[in-house]
C-alpha cells in the first residue's frame, strides 16, 4: 500500500505539471483505485440543509404538541382516589417484582434492593405461573409473596392483580417501584428517585436508565452499545423520557390510581386496570397512558439499572419483534393525538430509515459491480471518519470493547440491518394478522409453557 501511494503521488505531483486536475491513481494487484477530489455540487448542500431544517422544525413541533398535555392535563378531570399524605412525612416506597420463572435471577435482584442507600419499605414478589422455585426463593429471602390466581394476561395481569391490592393501602404521594425480577438496581436508584420526586411534587414517575449485563460475546456488545447511546440521548434531553422502562420505574401511588380510574373512558383498556392486558409491551402502553393524562416523567442520570441482555440472535429477534409490534399496536389503540404525535413521527422516521439505508447500500453495491475502477472521494471519506468518531465516542463509557466494536462501522451497520429486518417482519406480521409472540429466556432446568 505504501508503494502504491508513493507511485500515485509521484505520477500526479512530480510529472512536471502538479496543477493538472488529474486524479491520484493507485495500482494494486487486481485493482485500479482513483481518488476524485471533487466535492458535491452546492445545490446538494442547500437541499441537505433545507431537509435538516424541516426535520428539526418537525421534531420541535412534535415536542411542543406533547407539552400541551402537561399544561392542560386530562387527569384534572379525575377525582382523588387515595387519601392525602400527611404534611412533612416521608413517602412509603413499595417495590413490586413480577416474576415468571425467575428463581435463578431473583436473588441478585433482591440483593440489589437490600443494598439501596434508601431501603424500600416493602418488597412484594408477584409469582406468576412459575414452573420453577421462584416462590420458595422469594420467601426464603424475606420478600412478601403474592401468587397470582387464574392469570392469563401475562406480566400486565400479574401486576394488575397485585397492585389493585396494594394501592388502597397507600396514600397519594407514596411511591411504587415496578421492576423486573432479572434487574439489579444501582445502589443509589431509590435515593435519587425519591429525592427527585420529593423535590418536585409535579413529577409523576421516574424511569430507570438501563444498561446491559456482561457476556453474550459480540451480540451482547451490540446491545450494550445500543443502551449506552440511549442513556446519552436521555441525558441530552435533560431526563425527558421516551418510554418508562419496564426494567425499573418509580410511580406515585396517586398516578397509578388515576390510570386505573381513566381506563375505559379517557384511556384504552378495562376500567380498574393499571396495565392494559391487551398490550404486549405494557411499559410502552403505560407511558402513552401517562402522557395522555398529562403526567410528567423524568429519568435522572443516577437512576441506572443493569438488565439481562438477549444471549442469542433468535432471542433478540423475538424480543425486538415484541417491542416493535407492541409500539405499533399501542399507537393504533391511541390514535394520532398531541400525546402520541412524537411517537408516530419516530415510526415514520424508522420506516424512512429502512428505505433510505437499504436503497443507499444497494446502489453502492451495484455501482461497485458496474465500475471497472474504484473511486475514492476525500470529501465522503472525511464525512465517514466524522461519523466513525461520533459512533466510537458515544459508547466510550462502555470501555475499550465497546469502542472497538463501534469504530469499524461495518459491524454496527450489520446490527442496524438486523433491527430493520425486525421492523419489516413486524409490518408483514401485522398485515397478515399473525399473533405476536412474547418470548422468554429459557432458564436451566425450566420448561416454559407460556
Amino acid at each position: 500500500l505504501a508503494i502504491a501511494w508513493m507511485t500515485a503521488f509521484v505520477a500526479k505531483y512530480l510529472d512536471g505539471d502538479p496543477f493538472n486536475p488529474e486524479p491520484l491513481v493507485f495500482s494494486v494487484p487486481g485493482w485500479t483505485i482513483l481518488t476524485v477530489d471533487e466535492a458535491p455540487r452546492i445545490d446538494l448542500f442547500i437541499l441537505a440543509g433545507v431537509g435538516l431544517v424541516i426535520v428539526s422544525l418537525g421534531a420541535v413541533t412534535l415536542e411542543g404538541l406533547a407539552s400541551i398535555r402537561v399544561l392542560y392535563p386530562l387527569r384534572n378531570r379525575l377525582p382523588f382516589a387515595l387519601p392525602p399524605s400527611a404534611a412533612g412525612t416521608e413517602p412509603m416506597v413499595v417495590v413490586v417484582l413480577p416474576a415468571h420463572n425467575e428463581a435463578e435471577t431473583l436473588p441478585a435482584t433482591l440483593a440489589g434492593l437490600a443494598a439501596q442507600t434508601r431501603p424500600p419499605d416493602r418488597i412484594v414478589v408477584a409469582v406468576d405461573n412459575c414452573q420453577d422455585h421462584t416462590e420458595a426463593v422469594a420467601r426464603g429471602l424475606g420478600a412478601e409473596v403474592y401468587v397470582t390466581v387464574g392469570n392469563a394476561d401475562r406480566k400486565a395481569g400479574a401486576l394488575n392483580q397485585v397492585l389493585t391490592r396494594i394501592l388502597p393501602t397507600l396514600r397519594r404521594h407514596d411511591l411504587v417501584l415496578v421492576a423486573d425480577a432479572d434487574t439489579v438496581l444501582n445502589p443509589h436508584f431509590l435515593e435519587g428517585g425519591v429525592a427527585e420526586m420529593t423535590a418536585d411534587p409535579g413529577i409523576d414517575a421516574v424511569g430507570g436508565l438501563f444498561y446491559g449485563d456482561g457476556g453474550a460475546g459480540l451480540l451482547g456488545q451490540f446491545q450494550r452499545n445500543e443502551y449506552e447511546r440511549y442513556q446519552l440521548q436521555i441525558k441530552q434531553r435533560r431526563g425527558r423520557v421516551f418510554v418508562l422502562t419496564g426494567t425499573a420505574s418509580l410511580f406515585r401511588a396517586e398516578t397509578l390510581a388515576d390510570v386505573a380510574e381513566a381506563r375505559g373512558t379517557l384511556l384504552p383498556g378495562r376500567h380498574g386496570d393499571i396495565y392494559d392486558a391487551a398490550a404486549i409491551t405494557e411499559d410502552n402502553e403505560l407511558t402513552l397512558a401517562l402522557k395522555t393524562l398529562g403526567c410528567r416523567m423524568t429519568s435522572p442520570s443516577g437512576c441506572t439499572v443493569a438488565t439481562e441482555i438477549m444471549p442469542s440472535w433468535r432471542a433478540l429477534w423475538t424480543q425486538r419483534k415484541r417491542w416493535q409490534r407492541g409500539a405499533l399496536e399501542n399507537l393504533g389503540s391511541y390514535g394520532f393525538t398531541t400525546a402520541t404525535a412524537r411517537y408516530w413521527g419516530q415510526q415514520f422516521g424508522l420506516a424512512y430509515g429502512v428505505i433510505a439505508l437499504t436503497a443507499a447500500y444497494v446502489l453502492l453495491f451495484i455501482a461497485a459491480l458496474a465500475a471497472d475502477q474504484w473511486y475514492w472521494m476525500p470529501f465522503w471519506i472525511a464525512i465517514t471518519m466524522i461519523y466513525a468518531i461520533e459512533r466510537t465516542f458515544t459508547v466510550a463509557r462502555g470501555g475499550p470493547a465497546a469502542m472497538l466494536v463501534a469504530a469499524p462501522l461495518i459491524l454496527e451497520i450489520a446490527y442496524t440491518f438486523f433491527l430493520q429486518m425486525v421492523f419489516i417482519s413486524v409490518l408483514i406480521d401485522i398485515a397478515r394478522r399473525r399473533t405476536a409472540r412474547w418470548g422468554h429466556i429459557q432458564r436451566q432446568g425450566v420448561v416454559d409453557e407460556s
